[in-house]
């Protein structure tokens, strides 16, 4: 028998009455979220309505699908959040690998799998049924490492039956260079640039994000170029090891790591009248109960800070900072010499030795006239 929805007839559907396809169901896989949309007309079609599609068998009303007629064809939407205790049943699975590529460097990389499926009730009493059963599996993978630029993430989605999307939490994640301990005031850096040994703190922060991931950065360093394939670079801390003069403020604890370095200068710009690099940072979002793990050397893989640079930049994701820029030095520039109050008092002084140098002289002429005279007589 056919069962109407609660605002659909099958009527309704026109050319959309039809069995269900392969291409009913869209994903979306938000960054706080997971979006499900799927086509209705197909689920009245074979004696379902939006009322009769259960989420991982959830009767919880939050998990329930909300009938959207205000698109073309009509769908039966679900949405939940990323959240393993409130996800409506979906499943959490996080996976790990060796690094490859920019990260293989890290032995320990990982991906979190969110999946589930959606499961038609059949409202049929008695023996036997004609309704055939609907199953829409949807997949969501979420990788765990980035590399922190100003990259656009667009998440796409479509497919029914099974469908594997893959999202992205970059889009959450930004980072922001501040004068004062306290990360109130930005860091505001002139043309001619800030004096050598100024602190700069860094801030790489989580928004809109899930709670259940903390913000681990695992490599920051420096490079010449925005795109630091092929550019000098300079290591602030990678893996076991960072430099002397770097401070980590707080990294792995909360949606926000921080960390300090006094602003230097590279030597092959020596003959600038600045120095300008770009602050790049690997970032890795870890589950709460796991980022204690990755803080343990014993569980990466040391890295020395003369390693070689990052290659591959173009396929990942990645948010640069704003540019840093350092003056030559702390004294004035070559092209400005000093001028002014000090050569005046300068020339003063020599004016004042002089006059009393021929007063002396005037003196001793005078003298010794009186002696010569004197001795005439």
């Amino acid at each position: 028998m056919i069962v109407r929805s609660s605002q659909l007839a099958l009527s309704d559907c026109g050319t959309e009455a039809r069995r269900p396809q392969a291409t009913d169901i869209s994903v979306e896989c938000g960054t706080s979220s997971i979006g499900l949309a799927i086509e209705i007309c197909p689920v009245i079609y074979t004696g379902y309505n939006d009322t009769l599609l259960i989420l991982n068998h959830m009767l919880d009303p939050a998990c329930r699908a909300t009938l959207d007629e205000s698109v073309s064809p009509p769908v039966a939407r679900f949405n939940f959040p990323l959240n393993m205790t409130h996800a409506c049943g979906s499943i959490f699975r996080t996976t790990s690998a060796a690094g490859t590529g920019i990260f293989s460097d890290f032995s320990n990389i990982q991906t979190v799998n969110i999946s589930g499926v959606v499961r038609s009730v059949d409202p049929t009493t008695g023996t036997i049924t004609y309704n055939a059963e609907l199953k829409y599996y949807y997949s969501c993978a979420y990788p765990l490492e980035y590399l922190i630029n100003n990259t656009q993430i667009d998440v796409s989605a479509s497919s029914i039956a099974i469908k594997d999307n893959n999202g992205s939490f970059i889009s959450t994640l930004s980072m922001e260079l501040f004068s004062d301990s306290a990360f109130i005031k930005p860091m505001v850096i002139p043309a001619l640039g800030i004096e050598l040994r100024t602190n700069i703190y860094v801030e790489v922060k989580a928004t809109n994000l899930t709670g259940q991931y903390h913000v681990l950065l695992d490599r920051c360093y420096a490079s010449i170029s925005p795109l630091p394939s092929n550019s000098s670079f300079f290591n602030l801390f990678v893996p076991c090891s960072k430099d002397q003069f770097t401070t980590m403020i707080e990294n792995g604890d909360s949606q926000s790591a921080r960390f300090r370095f006094p602003a230097f200068r590279f030597i092959e710009q020596q003959n600038e009248t600045v120095s300008t690099y770009y602050l790049h940072c690997i970032t890795r979002l870890c589950e709460i109960s796991t980022c204690s793990t990755f803080k343990q050397c014993s569980s990466r893989r040391k890295r020395n800070t003369q390693d070689t640079p990052v290659s591959g930049i173009g396929t990942t994701y990645t948010i640069t900072s704003s540019e840093i820029i350092t003056k030559a030095d702390n004294s004035a520039s070559k092209e400005k010499p000093l001028t002014g109050e000090k050569e005046d008092d300068s020339a003063v002084g020599l004016g004042v030795a002089v006059g009393i140098l021929a007063f002396a002289c005037v003196v001793a002429l005078c003298v010794s006239a009186v002696f010569y005279k004197r001795l005439r007589t």
